[in-house]
């Protein structure tokens, strides 16, 4: 099982310091991580995807740049397509490409879009990308023969059926760490994916990531992260859910649950930090 690190892009002091993005993605690339990852909102103070893709670009050379997700309602699709077919030439062919609906009415309202967030039009403008992409509406093309892969972002066994006609895999998350039921969603996507014809489908997951040993600090710091990034829900709700939410724990611990996830059949963990300190990519990386 491969290892994924996500970039603190919702973390809420990003911008402290100026390098803090260039750092993270320097250490994951020239750690044992397999990926490095971010996220797009638009209605928030974390780095613009698409500008980001080409920094990073820049700042790696090994690990996959995988985008955990893009939420395509948010663009249109010429121009997005070809945003993503100039990181694929940028990154030489490194570009792995999460695409989903995003849980936040405000990007929508603040992206101007007029595109419904439902997973058929996921769907349909994830067909009109590999279009831009096959026939060269607006070059150029991508490094990657066919473009660089898609996959789904969803926790719906529906949703992840409906996808095995355009998706390459699953861009997964887990809350709750309930690992029998990522399993079981692995089930879905390798049945799906079957009958559809598809090879095997990419199988992923991530969640949030806190290390100490102190549990309850490490505990509060997801707590912090969650109430910053999940500011679009009541923050009694945020709080309810805060005790079960992620990971938080030893190195010891977080390595038996990577064990776990993998004897479930994951094939990569994109782990997501609650804090900007970059030590977390050494910890991890001993773990490795």
């Amino acid at each position: 099982m491969r290892l994924g690190m996500t970039l603190p892009v919702m973390e809420p002091d990003l911008w402290a310091a100026p390098d803090t993005l260039e750092r993270w993605s320097r250490a994951v690339d020239e750690g044992p991580y397999a990926s490095l990852c971010f996220g797009e909102r638009v209605a928030f103070d974390n780095p613009e995807t698409l500008t980001l893709l080409g920094a990073v670009s820049a700042w790696t050379s090994r690990v996959r740049l995988v985008t955990t997700v893009i939420v395509p309602q948010l663009h249109q699709p010429v121009p997005l397509a070809k945003a993503l077919a100039t990181a694929d030439r940028l990154s030489r062919g490194r570009l792995t490409v999460g695409l989903g609906v995003g849980g936040r009415e405000e990007d929508y309202r603040a992206a101007g879009s007029t595109y419904r967030q439902s997973y058929r039009t996921l769907t349909d403008l994830a067909e009109q990308v590999r279009a831009v992409w096959r026939d060269g509406t607006a070059g150029p093309p991508p490094l990657q023969d066919g473009g660089p892969p898609l996959l789904v972002g969803t926790m719906g066994p529906r949703t992840l059926r409906s996808a095995a006609s355009w998706a390459s895999g699953l861009a997964g998350v887990t809350l709750d760490l309930d690992v029998p039921a990522v399993s079981a969603l692995y089930d879905v996507a390798r049945s799906a994916w079957a009958e559809a014809g598809r090879p095997a489908p990419l199988l992923t997951t991530s969640f949030w990531v806190a290390l100490s040993a102190d549990r309850d600090a490490a505990r509060a710091q997801v707590h912090r992260h969650l109430r910053h990034y999940m500011d679009w829900i009541p923050a009694s709700l945020v709080d309810a859910m805060a005790p079960t939410t992620g990971f938080a724990g030893t190195p010891a611990e977080l390595r038996d649950l990577l064990r776990r996830l993998e004897d479930a059949g994951t094939d990569e963990v994109h782990l997501i930090p609650t804090s900007s300190d970059v030590v977390l990519v050494d910890q991890v990386a001993e773990l490795a």
